[in-house]
This record gives C-alpha cells, structure tokens and sequence, in this order.
C-alpha cells in the first residue's frame, strides 16, 4: 500500500521535522519522503484530514485482553482493533489470563494469534509460576519465546526473597521486572483510597502508605542487587519523590502512570459508581497534581491506560464485590491531553517506553519504518456509550469531556482510520 499524507504536523522529537508541517510518502510500509509537496508517480491513497498531526506510533505498555481463558472480557482481535482505532501501534499484554501467561507456549500463543496484525503486540510474561508468587517461573525460556518483561499483573510480590531473586537472575539475560506498588498486607480488603470521601462513603480505605512501603522496600533491593526494575501505575506524591531520588542515584528504575491518576481523583467514587474501583485506587487532588509534574519533569516515563476490560457479571454489582478494572485504550489520548501539553505527552507514548522496553525506536524521518499515529490534537467531546470499542463497557472516562481526536494508525505495510 502507498499512502500520501498531506499537510500534516510531524509531532516527534527524534525526526529533522519536528514540529514543521510536511507531506508524507509511504510506500510499501516504508516513508520514502518527506517535503512541502510530494507527486508520487505511483498509485496512492491520499490520507488529507482536518488539523492534521502525526508522530511515531504509540506504545501502551499495560493492557489486557482476557484471551486466552476470559475471551467474554475481550478477545485479542477485538483488542487489537481497539488499540489501533486508539492510536497505539504497539501494546504489552499483561499474563492476566487463564491459564496465566506463565510458560513459553503461553507467550507463543499470543504472538502468533496476533501474527501479522497492524498493532506490534509484546506479551509480558508472569515473574511467577501461575503468578501465586511462590517460585519463579521460567523467564529465560518466555523471553526468548517473546516475552518483553515480567510481572505478576496486578498483584504485589510479598515475597522479598523472590523479587530478589528475580531481579538477580534476569541479569543474565537483561530481563525487566515488573513489580507492582501495593503492599497488600496493608491494603486488605480496601475498596478505595483512604481518605476524607472513604469516610463519607462507608468504605475501607487503602492508604498511600500501602504503596510508599512497597516502592521502598524495591528500591532498596534494587540497590542490593542491581538490574532492570520498573514500577507500573504509581499514584502518590510521595511514589514520585522516591522514584526522583532513584534515579538521581543511578539505580536503573523507570515507572508508568496511568491516564486515569493523571486526571480523576477520589472524589469520584461519591456515588459508587464501580466504573472508579481501580487498582491502584484513585488518590487525591494534591497526587493528580504530583504525578502531573512527575510527567513534565521526566520522573515518570511513560503513560498507559492500563486496559483490563471486565464483565458486566464482575463490574455491573455492589462496589465491595466489583473487580477492579476500567477500560481505557479508547479515552487515553483526549483525557490526558486536557491536562498535560501535547509535546511531553507523545513523548511519554512513544520514545520513552519504547527505550525502557527495549522496543525498536521508530521515528518520522526518511527511510524509516512508517509507523505512525494520525490525531488531531483539538476540539472537545463527551466520551458516550458509541465510543466504547471493547467487549466490556467498563469506561472510567463514560461521560467525561475529552479534548481531541484520534484519527488512526499506519503500521506494517497497513493502515486503519476511524
């Protein structure tokens, strides 16, 4: 497929262009030039849409799909073709599945359902065997199977000894870890932050300390054993600050938020609606306003939504029973982009997880690769019930306004727009 985008504004700090409103030509999945005007000899689809910009393609590094063993959650093809009419070219697929990502044929399996789609997918697989986090799984064997990174999705490893382990070992093959922030022992049976709303709605709380513990004590096994951690989804002032002084002393530690703390606080949950009962709770005002900064100073490296669809027989019930979870492929690019200014936002989806996974870096430049996002970056919304795209309608965003449109994606010789 050849493809001539015109008038386009090239977002992307690694490419001459930067900022400068150029046309594009794509032939067969390569960009083949970049200037004022292109007349292509050769047939081409013309790609002209209203306020036009481009980047690299974006990376969600958190997303579950449920496939295999909760395909009534999502499937991967739906998945996929919810990422890609979101505008990620590529996503990590967390081992939420059943039976847990556990095993090389596990990750196999994922690879080669999604082989020879638009959207690039990478399985992580599970740190754990069946991610009980009593003993390791076999890491070596998913990675070269295809796994980019290992975690026991949504669930924090009590066991000290283990991450130790853990971070040891991948050393051998440069893996990266994955631990998440939430020291369970302390959270219990919380349903939401603790805080002034949990008072008034009658429900236990799970305290910022939950997670402040928990990041302490990685980081200072990090510092005993050196390696390749990564701390998913944090949501504290204080997560922020730790992770700052991290890396101030060169431990080689990244971390990720989510769309949702950079934009929702507690307050939410005032009518317990279950679409807010997420893990890591909401936090409040003053940790939105932390992690805000934590993006624009560099602290924080990248931005995922997060996506864990879940059925209405799990989501659609009292808030104490509910399972934590939202969609959230579809919202994240107009949510965030009311919050935060355009280009530190591409960035945090685009060179900056890419570089921490060790995915292939791609760019806008000549004789790269066309991997691309198309969006218009203006113009607002009300994300309705037609905008949900995946099987489960678990939207934290449903009736939020958002800010910008995603217009599509350019990736391995094909294109999708919306």
């Amino acid at each position: 497929m050849n493809i001539l985008i015109k008038n386009a504004k090239i977002v992307d700090k690694e490419s001459k262009y930067h900022l400068k409103k150029m046309a594009v030509y794509i032939e067969n999945g390569v960009i083949k030039s970049i200037a004022k005007k292109i007349n292509p000899t050769k047939t081409h689809t013309i790609v002209t849409l209203e306020n036009l910009h481009i980047s690299s393609g974006w990376f969600d590094t958190s997303v579950c799909f449920g496939e295999p063993g909760y395909e009534e959650r999502e499937t991967l093809s739906n998945g996929l073709n919810v990422a890609a009419k979101s505008g990620f070219t590529a996503v990590a697929i967390n081992p939420l599945t059943n039976p847990v990502t556990d095993t090389k044929a596990g990750v196999r399996f994922i690879k080669e359902k999604a082989n020879n789609n638009l959207v690039n997918v990478y399985p992580i697989g599970a740190l754990s065997q069946k991610s009980e986090g009593k003993e390791l799984a076999e890491m070596y064997d998913m990675q070269q199977a295809g796994a980019i990174a290992f975690t026991d999705y949504g669930k924090s490893i009590t066991n000290s000894n283990l991450l130790k382990l853990a971070l040891q070992y991948a050393q051998n093959f440069n893996a990266l870890i994955l631990s998440f922030p939430l020291d369970f022992n302390i959270a219990s049976n919380g349903q939401m932050h603790e805080s002034k709303q949990s008072t008034l709605n009658g429900l236990k709380g799970i305290p910022a300390m939950a997670e402040i513990i928990q990041i302490k004590r990685d980081l200072t096994l990090l510092t005993y054993t050196g390696g390749r951690l990564h701390i998913p989804t944090i949501t504290c002032k204080r997560s922020v600050q730790l992770i700052k002084n991290a890396k101030k002393k060169g431990l080689n530690v990244t971390c990720s938020v989510t769309a949702h703390h950079l934009v929702l606080n507690d307050t939410e949950i005032s009518d317990f609606n279950t679409n807010y009962k997420v893990s890591p709770p909401l936090r409040e005002p003053s940790d939105v306003k932390a992690l805000i900064n934590g993006i624009l100073d560099g602290t924080i490296d990248m931005i995922t939504s997060d996506h864990n669809p879940i059925d209405i027989e799990n989501k659609k019930i009292e808030f104490a029973r509910a399972l934590n979870g939202t969609t959230g492929l579809e919202s994240l690019f107009g949510a965030v982009n009311n919050h935060i200014d355009l280009e530190p936002l591409i960035a945090a989806l685009t060179h900056k997880p890419r570089s921490c996974f060790n995915i292939e870096a791609t760019s806008v430049n000549e004789n790269q690769k066309a991997n691309i996002t198309l969006f218009n970056p203006e113009g607002d919304s009300v994300f309705g019930q037609k905008q949900i795209l995946s099987s489960s309608k678990n939207a934290i965003f449903l009736n939020k306004k958002l800010k910008g449109k995603v217009y599509g994606v350019i990736n391995n010789g094909k294109m999708i727009l919306n």
